[in-house]
């Protein structure tokens, strides 16, 4: 397939008029096939990686259902987001040990966007911090659990996240690292001096920044200070209009920098959903527009349903240069997940998987999956 007409994301220089050819499943250096797909007018961009959400379309990734996580899959893929890393909230063991077998499931099919790990949001979380967190099944860090569930999952855990100011925090965090799961701090109450010990032990980020933590001020830099005086650790970022103000994505962005961003959707059952409850690990939820609550507490926010496409062009309209929101969706959760030798850029290569968006307002013209058009909107020429 030959990619024309369009301006190409590169990782160096922000998006390059150029051809893009794909062969198979991979991008190449020649197309393997006539076939041509017209971008005029379009952004080509990779296709997009949520490495935390936790349902759509009434589903849950915490139920553990087959047919729920795939119509997740299919509803993430019809967004442009190709590649999915689906997030446990606090519920039982047994509860997440099911879901981790049914990701397992879900890897070994080719229905839908890819699942490529797990991330356990919880239960290692602190009671003052919990949010939305059910905290009847808070507990400290607990090793064995985490190899119980990286073993239900087939080693598809990539992160989990901690409340590091639990007692057993450190060696949670080197034992994780054995494990192959990248340690994310967060729902927690950790001062800068404790955030910083489990940055230097091996953690390697920050849930959803900002939310669920203590604030950075002048004199109590915090978990957000921490992260920002080691350049090694990103942070995740919802960016959906509700979680953060568009001042401190704008300052959060120049802050840390592009490349330690990564935007999330945290995206919940209710997205694609009409305003009503909805269930939520054990709790319940209240949907009004764009916004999602407890429904006993309707100040305390339980996530978002805006899918991480709507988080991209969100942070565009705040004023992130569309090539940094990009990044921050696509190569940046790659390389915290470890594939981003496979995904998350467009070069020579990768999989070939990516969508075409529509210069004027981001919509979408076209997505491209393993090398196969699975959605195109009628006006492109094929």
């Amino acid at each position: 397939m030959r990619v024309t007409g369009g301006e190409v994301f590169d990782l160096q220089q922000g998006f390059v008029a150029r051809e893009l050819c794909t062969e198979g499943r991979m991008i190449s250096a020649v197309s393997g096939d006539e076939q041509v797909l017209d971008a005029t007018d379009c952004y080509v961009i990779p296709g997009l990686i949520d490495q935390h959400f936790h349902g759509a379309l009434g589903e849950d990734f915490s139920d553990g259902l087959e047919a729920g996580l795939q119509k997740m899959a299919d509803f993430e893929l019809s967004e442009g987001v190709t590649y999915i890393c689906p997030a446990g909230m606090t519920v039982s063991e047994e509860e997440l040990t099911l879901a981790c077998q049914v990701a397992k499931a879900q890897s070994e099919k080719n229905q839908g966007a890819e699942l490529v790990g797990v991330h356990l949001e919880g239960p290692f979380l602190c009671m003052a911090k919990k949010g939305a967190q059910n905290a009847k099944y808070l507990r400290d860090p607990d090793v064995a659990m985490l190899a119980r569930l990286q073993e239900a999952a087939g080693g598809l855990v990539k992160l989990v996240t901690l409340a590091c100011e639990q007692p057993g925090s450190i060696e949670f965090i080197r034992a994780a690292k054995d494990l192959g799961i990248a340690v994310s701090l967060g729902h927690t109450m950790a001062d800068y001096d404790t955030a910083s010990a489990a940055l230097e032990a091996g953690a390697r980020q920050a849930t959803h920044l900002y939310n669920a933590m203590p604030p950075f001020t002048h004199r109590a830099p915090g978990v957000i200070g921490a992260i920002f005086d080691h350049p090694g650790a990103c942070a995740e970022l919802i960016c959906d209009g509700v979680h953060i103000h568009p001042a401190v994505v704008r300052a959060t962005f120049q802050m840390m920098g592009a490349d330690r961003m990564i935007l999330v959707s945290d995206s919940l059952r209710a997205t694609g959903m009409p305003d009503g409850r909805y269930p939520f690990g054990g709790q319940e939820i209240e949907l009004h527009g764009n916004r999602a609550t407890m429904a006993d507490d309707p100040n305390t926010l339980a996530g978002s349903v805006t899918s991480l496409m709507g988080c991209v062009r969100q942070a565009h309209a705040f004023g992130i240069p569309l090539a940094d929101a990009v990044r921050a969706a696509s190569y940046n959760p790659a390389r915290m997940l470890g594939i981003d030798h496979r995904v998350g850029t467009l070069d020579e290569g990768k999989e070939a998987s990516l969508v075409l968006l529509n210069k004027a307002d981001l919509s979408i013209r076209a997505i491209v999956f393993h090398g196969e058009v699975v959605r195109r909107d009628d006006t492109v020429k094929q």
